[in-house]
């Protein structure tokens, strides 16, 4: 493995363990520092020990490039390729050998830390036949979140990429925000052109619950939700947060009459919804999207913690529109087509 490919597995491995993004950040710019350098000039550089003259490298850095010039594999790259993922159970095995993509992904247009390529490729490289990228909606600013211009940006470049990378789909989506009186943070007719919109709440999450269910009522009742994001908002690392308060048969009788799915937030820090009201859920008939929320390539190897979750609650397969392929997950979101709503108790 060259250099810049060691920094670069490595910034990957930091991100699937949930490294703080500064740390994933150093390598990820110093695979890119060696990509401009060249093989020549980094080799001359190695053998005068003058590595660290090169902007973005540091001492860690110098000793994976160093050792990769030598043609072993670093011993920082070795230490994490060690490191196993958390084992799933068979069921969760099974069930994520079922899904065919992931319906909500950033990139850095708004908060994450890589570009739509870098995903795409990672999801490529796990199998994954299709990849939403559902970059913030301009209310969150402190995401950077896109406005209708530069989400029309972003379409541009999205058509491109997947004639380079065809059969693979990138999806274009949007994170919208349900704002206080439950509208969607976008233009409207943004919003029809998409292919996966992902509904989230990501301010006043401790309104009161009356207020809330009616806030999430009316954007689930919008005919351009998709999926109702990280429904409770809540974390459970760290200094935690939590859930908000709102009447989640109301809500998710919504989201069942409607088609609009609810879903299972793969992060480590979210877990979210929690497994009584994943439950609930299911048993009033709704429709289920595990997706990782991932904001670097890494992340998105998550969908199994998602996965455990759900199965955990007694989700099935059949039930989980990310099993879907492409064409009929494309259909959905068009049509909302109340007619293929599961059924309690349906199986794969």
């Amino acid at each position: 493995m060259g250099p810049a490919a060691a920094l670069r597995r490595i910034a990957y491995l930091l991100e699937r363990e949930g490294a703080e993004t500064y740390k994933v950040r150093a390598f990820r710019q110093a695979a890119i520092a060696v990509d401009e350098l060249g093989p020549g000039r980094l080799e001359l550089l190695a053998s005068s020990g003058r590595l660290k003259d090169i902007p973005s490298i540091g001492d860690t850095t110098a000793r994976v490039i160093a050792e990769a010039l030598a043609g072993s594999t670093p011993s920082y790259l070795a230490q994490l390729e060690a490191v196993e993922p958390t084992p799933l159970s068979p069921d969760a095995l099974r069930l994520r050998g079922k899904l065919r993509g992931d319906c909500h992904g950033h990139s850095e247009w708004s908060d994450g830390g890589s570009s739509i390529r870098e995903m795409a490729e990672a999801a490529v490289g796990l199998g994954h036949e299709y990849l939403a990228i559902t970059d913030h909606s301009p209310r969150l600013s402190v995401a950077r979140g896109l406005t209708a211009e530069r989400l029309r940006g972003q379409l541009e470049e999205v058509v491109a990429l997947n004639e380079d990378l065809a059969p693979f789909r990138i999806l274009t989506g949007i994170e919208v925000d349900i704002l206080e009186d439950g509208s969607l943070d976008q233009d409207e007719e943004l919003l029809a052109s998409l292919d996966v919109v992902v509904a989230s709440v990501h301010s006043k999450l401790r309104m009161e619950a009356p207020q809330m269910t009616r806030r999430m009522v009316i954007a689930v009742q919008n005919p351009h939700s998709d999926i109702l994001g990280h429904c409770t908002g809540r974390l459970v690392t760290g200094k935690g947060r939590q859930p908000s308060s709102f009447d989640a048969e109301v809500v998710f009788g919504a989201c069942a009459r409607t088609g609009t799915a609810l879903e299972v937030n793969s992060r480590p820090e979210r877990r979210d919804p929690p497994e009584g009201l994943l439950k609930l859920a299911i048993d009033l008939g709704c429709w289920v999207s595990i997706d990782t929320d991932a904001h670097a390539p890494g992340q998105l190897e998550w969908l199994g913690y998602g996965c455990e979750q759900a199965v955990q609650a007694g989700v099935q397969a059949g039930s989980v529109v990310n099993s879907w392929p492409a064409d009929r997950l494309l259909e959905w979101t068009a049509n909302h087509d109340t007619a293929l709503q599961p059924r309690r108790g349906m199986t794969p």
